[in-house]
């Protein structure tokens, strides 16, 4: 029984979360401010943005979470490092899809619109995509903790 519990208790680390949220902290200012640059200053439509500033989040929190909050856990060789990437990329698929279906739900199958702006920044999407974030963290450490670092093992 207490070898099932094992993956549970693993999470609950406290230290870990607040590591893990830390680093997510970081990775949706870089998400954010890509999306943002790229969707009302250049011109680049809302999905590329979004898929722009996803990727490069998520290469951002990965070398943070590898180095800082998972540091004790894995191989330090070229190839568990890889692999770890992949598993990272996979899991964080789900959390993305999350991400994108939250963002795209509010703001264009639904269009729904609230005027805020600061100067030429509307912020309203910046609102959904943070909200849209915050949830999708949650659903990425479950995950991230299992199954790229397998803090359980």
């Amino acid at each position: 029984m207490s070898s099932r519990l094992a993956p549970l208790r693993s999470l609950l680390s406290g230290v870990r979360f607040g590591k893990f949220a830390s680093v997510g902290a970081v990775g949706a200012a870089f998400d954010t401010t890509t999306f943002v640059v790229l969707d009302q200053f250049v011109g680049v439509s809302t999905a590329v943005a979004n898929a722009v500033g996803i990727e490069i989040a998520i290469l951002v929190m990965f070398v943070v979470n590898d180095n800082w909050t998972f540091a004790s856990e894995g191989e330090d060789d070229r190839r568990s490092l890889g692999a770890r990437l992949v598993r990272s990329h996979l899991v964080r698929a789900g959390g993305s899809t999350l991400q994108w279906s939250i963002l795209f739900a509010v703001l264009v199958v639904y269009e729904v619109g609230v005027p805020v702006s600061l100067g030429p920044v509307d912020l309203w999407p910046i609102f959904v995509k943070g909200g849209a974030i915050g949830i999708a963290m949650f659903v990425n450490y479950v995950f991230e903790s299992i199954f790229t670092w397998r803090v359980h093992e």
